[in-house]
């Protein structure tokens, strides 16, 4: 793909992001939605590999049905109330609409399926789009109508969410679904809280993208897509490598790891609105989550390949880690002491 058709997808993604993230009306985020949804198709099936055309087909269909649900609940919401205003969504049915549509967008369960499917079609790259900025905008929309939704119907789908990729994540030998049930369960965590605490779960949401990227940029530096390669990139790059394994651990929610610090939160917050027992629920099924990290991170630190004499080791690699994946690889794992600050900011 030449650097004008790429320059012209990222600017498209920039201003769709955009347009949805600050737009008061309907309209105007929907736009944005489907700006985004169109921009980002190209980068799906650049490789012209029949998984991506699959890939890119599957996410057409799914985000062109989100779209839809998102315009006919705005339309049906100011059909009945005559508000365009996206904080102004007060009918009953129009509220429940949005939620399966903006349930679709983000991939969380029952409307997970197309997520790992799409993920395992892409490249690291554009899987990290989709994993992070792709969810921005619903993730935007989901805190601006938190207020209207039910609290019963968004908790039901993040247990379902967090227990699906907890459990879906386990037998996989694939980096990229590994990473996408990783996100559906991480969106169950955000999703439990945003009714009660908006800011939190954008807070948590925040963090999710900062270790998420962090994760698919190391495993794009060392070339890395399944397991198996995974076990002998210890020769390529051993600090990415070791750094790789605080990374994960993070992600899993491990203290003293920045990752512990949204789930810390949300677990203090869901017992003060007297919801312990969902707390508890949620908590146990991080475990899952944090079983196929474990393996991941045994397979790229503490796994040694087998000796055989058909067996090649990859060469090591001289170049200075980048910068970017340096940075936010630290960031993943040492931003719990300032959780003070981090919380007076947000």
């Amino acid at each position: 793909m030449n650097p004008q058709a790429k320059l012209i997808f990222a600017l498209s993604l920039t201003l769709g992001t955009t347009l949805t993230i600050s737009s008061n009306h309907w309209i105007m985020a929907w736009t944005g939605l489907e700006i985004n949804t169109l921009a980002i198709l190209p980068l799906i099936s650049k490789s012209h590999h029949p998984r991506a055309i699959e890939a890119a087909t599957k996410y057409f269909l799914v985000q062109a049905a989100a779209s839809t649900l998102v315009l006919f609940s705005s339309m049906t919401n100011a059909w009945h109330t005559g508000q365009w205003d996206i904080t102004q969504l007060s009918h009953p049915t129009s509220c429940l609409i949005l939620t399966v549509a903006l349930a679709m967008k983000l991939g969380l369960v029952p409307f997970h399926f197309w997520f790992p499917e799409v993920l395992q079609g892409s490249s690291l790259i554009v899987g990290l789009l989709l994993s992070t900025l792709m969810k921005f905008p619903p993730i935007t929309l989901l805190y601006l109508t938190s207020p209207s939704l039910k609290p019963s119907v968004l908790m039901t789908m993040a247990i379902l969410s967090t227990a699906l990729g907890g459990w879906m994540g386990l037998n996989q030998t694939q980096t990229r679904k590994i990473l996408a049930f990783s996100s559906i369960s991480h969106l169950g965590w955000m999703a439990i809280i945003i009714a009660y605490s908006p800011k939190l779960a954008l807070l948590n949401f925040y963090l999710y993208t900062l270790m998420t990227a962090a994760v698919f940029l190391s495993l794009n530096s060392i070339k890395a897509l399944k397991l198996s390669t995974l076990m002998t990139t210890w020769t390529k790059a051993p600090s990415l490598n070791a750094i790789l394994l605080l990374t994960l651990l993070s992600l899993a929610g491990l203290p003293p790891l920045t990752g512990f610090l949204p789930k810390w939160l949300i677990i203090q917050e869901l017992t003060k609105q007297e919801v312990a027992l969902a707390a508890t629920i949620i908590a146990l099924l991080s475990l899952l989550g944090l079983f196929f990290y474990l393996r991941l991170a045994y397979c790229a630190t503490i796994t040694l390949p087998p000796h055989t004499t058909n067996h090649m080791k990859q060469w090591y690699n001289n170049k200075p880690t980048n910068t970017m994946v340096a940075v936010l690889t630290t960031m993943s794992f040492m931003l719990l002491p300032i959780s003070p600050i981090i919380l007076a900011v947000v």
